[in-house]
């Protein structure tokens, strides 16, 4: 082999290396930022309307809540079993005391301004005071949400809640921000 085939072989083998180096780290990075980072979500079923509809494609932002703690009025997802997750908003946190009256929610005796709410009519619920280590979730659409009122997803652990929704890329006609 010539000198000059030599380097032939030898320029595609370290252009080949650099190629597979450069997928493996695109393929950790990507797993290292969707599993500890930032993730992607899509909104199945109406118990978020007016503020997310069905189809609409959204980031959740998972290390915030790793640092921190959810707030009042954040959009979260959360994990309600191994195949399934929930968005909702946060309503009240662990030592809360909660409750519904016409259509009015009050946390800790006062009423709560909700102007993304859904007006469709919804019940009212007894006072109750949230646990520590948790929290209290509802979707804005009150008429059809499956949310802390309700013994199937009750009050929510801390550990449960996946990430924020933070941004919707689709579709995008609504792309921005979230709240």
């Amino acid at each position: 082999m010539s000198q000059n085939e030599n380097r032939k072989v030898k320029k595609e083998h370290s252009e080949a290396r650099e190629w597979i180096q450069s997928i493996i780290i695109a393929v950790v990075l990507a797993f290292v930022i969707k599993m500890f980072l930032f993730d992607f979500v899509l909104v199945q079923g109406s118990s978020m309307h007016p503020t997310l509809e069905n189809g609409d494609r959204l980031i959740i932002n998972k290390i915030e809540y790793r640092l921190g703690e959810p707030d009042y009025g954040d959009i979260v997802i959360l994990n309600y079993s191994s195949s399934v997750e929930y968005v909702k908003r946060v309503i009240a946190k662990g030592g809360d005391i909660i409750a519904i009256k016409d259509q009015v929610v009050y946390v800790n005796g006062e009423p709560i301004d909700e102007p993304y709410v859904n007006t469709d009519p919804y019940g009212d619920f007894p006072e109750v005071t949230v646990p520590e280590g948790t929290y209290f979730v509802m979707g804005d659409n009150r008429a059809n949400s499956s949310d802390s009122r309700f013994t199937s997803l009750g009050f929510v652990d801390r550990k449960d809640i996946v990430g924020h929704v933070f941004f919707r890329f689709w579709p995008f006609d609504k792309f921005g921000s979230v709240s």
